[in-house]
């Protein structure tokens, strides 16, 4: 007994440590950047616990009440998915007593406070605008509507609401991202002329029903490089020509490419190609250039510091979203569910990703859409 606890001491200790690592991101306040603390021995409070549910139980859905259910300061009481077997599946593993195949249902109980909705994007404005209509503190996962208008609708819903709302843009959570706005913001490489993203996934992966079946490469992951594109440069686009290629006969292209004009008369270039070969070590190859007037900034998503070589080749797991280590989630997306717990415990708006933000990344991801199906340059 004595070894045992021993062990698990000591896998604790190591697990804060990853925690402490990526428990900072950067944000503003009156106007000025600062680095803050999200996360780590702070989730060991003593305040009382969010009564916490998740909607919607795919993949990531499943991923979110993982990362619910071990986090100190929430309480995971209820899921809600349309399969019962599915739903028993998940909520038997994470000890979840209350269970709707209706999410308004779980909606309407009152013990829920806060809510991951975790659905295919063209349902978010709906199980959204319920939900704000209910009185729940939202954590919406990106994007925020599948047309400008469900996110106009969203953000009309919020005048009156009192929950906090959120998107999930995990992006602006990962501490290589937040690192390099820091740089930016502090002149390191003087004014942004051009950035270019790539973020592209094996034909496997994206093959399956929820991916090229419910939304296109450019909504789906472009989403995020423009995100970070309009946050880094704090400029607005102005013009964009984009194009798609279609490869397989799926409801979406395989692949899309969107050139963008800033107000600030930089240009940025979205790479998302959603058919890298299978045997693809990596499960997204994402990266990035940003350069300046005075220098430039590379990130690198696609390299997570460890690569296996094993029987069936090489493979480069995730480090940085939601790897488990030592039976843990832990990661960005950690960081960014703590924070929004963290506002919704403080009683403030988040800082790190705003509701209009999240509205101006769907609005010009919608205006390259449109450019690819018309074939001309759309103004903004």
């Amino acid at each position: 007994m004595r070894r045992g606890k021993s062990r698990c001491t000591l896998d604790k200790r190591i697990f804060w440590a990853v925690e402490f690592f990526h428990a900072w991101v950067y944000v503003w306040e009156g106007g000025r950047p600062r680095l803050t603390f999200l996360y780590g021995m702070r989730e060991s409070s003593t305040m009382d616990k969010v009564k916490y549910g998740v909607i919607g139980l795919g993949f990531f859905g499943e991923v979110h009440a993982e990362v619910l259910s071990s986090m100190p300061d929430v309480d995971l009481v209820a899921v809600s998915t349309r399969r019962p077997s599915r739903l028993k599946e998940v909520a038997d593993r994470f000890g979840v007593p209350k269970r709707y195949t209706n999410y308004r249902e779980l909606l309407k109980d009152p013990e829920v406070e806060a809510v991951s909705i975790v659905t295919h994007v063209d349902s978010h404005r709906e199980v959204a605008l319920e939900a704000l209509r209910r009185g729940k503190h939202v954590l919406l996962e990106k994007p925020m509507a599948d047309t400008v208008e469900g996110c106009d609708a969203i953000l009309e819903e919020l005048k009156s609401s009192k929950g906090i709302f959120m998107v999930g843009h995990i992006c602006r959570f990962d501490p290589r991202v937040s690192l390099a706005k820091q740089a930016i913001d502090e002149g390191r490489i003087g004014k942004v002329v051009s950035m270019h993203a790539t973020r592209n996934l094996p034909k496997n992966l994206t093959a399956q029903p929820r991916v090229l079946g419910s939304i296109s490469p450019l909504m789906g992951d472009g989403i995020h490089d423009i995100d970070i594109m309009l946050w880094m440069s704090k400029a607005k686009a102005e013009t964009v020509y984009a194009q798609n290629v279609r490869v397989r006969d799926l409801k979406y292209p395989d692949i899309g490419w969107a050139m963008y004009r800033f107000d600030n008369d930089a240009v940025g270039v979205i790479e998302v190609v959603w058919f890298l070969p299978e045997n693809t070590p990596y499960t997204i190859d994402a990266r990035m250039e940003i350069i300046g007037t005075e220098g430039a900034i590379y990130i690198d998503a696609s390299n997570p510091g460890i690569t296996i070589n094993d029987g069936e080749g090489l493979h480069k797991p995730d480090t940085i979203y939601w790897p488990t280590v030592h039976g843990m989630r832990i990661g960005a997306l950690r960081t960014e569910l703590s924070y929004f717990v963290r506002c919704v415990k403080e009683g403030r708006k988040p800082e790190v990703i705003t509701p209009e933000e999240s509205r101006e990344a769907v609005r010009v991801i919608c205006a390259a859409e449109e450019s690819a199906a018309t074939g001309k340059v759309v103004h903004l």
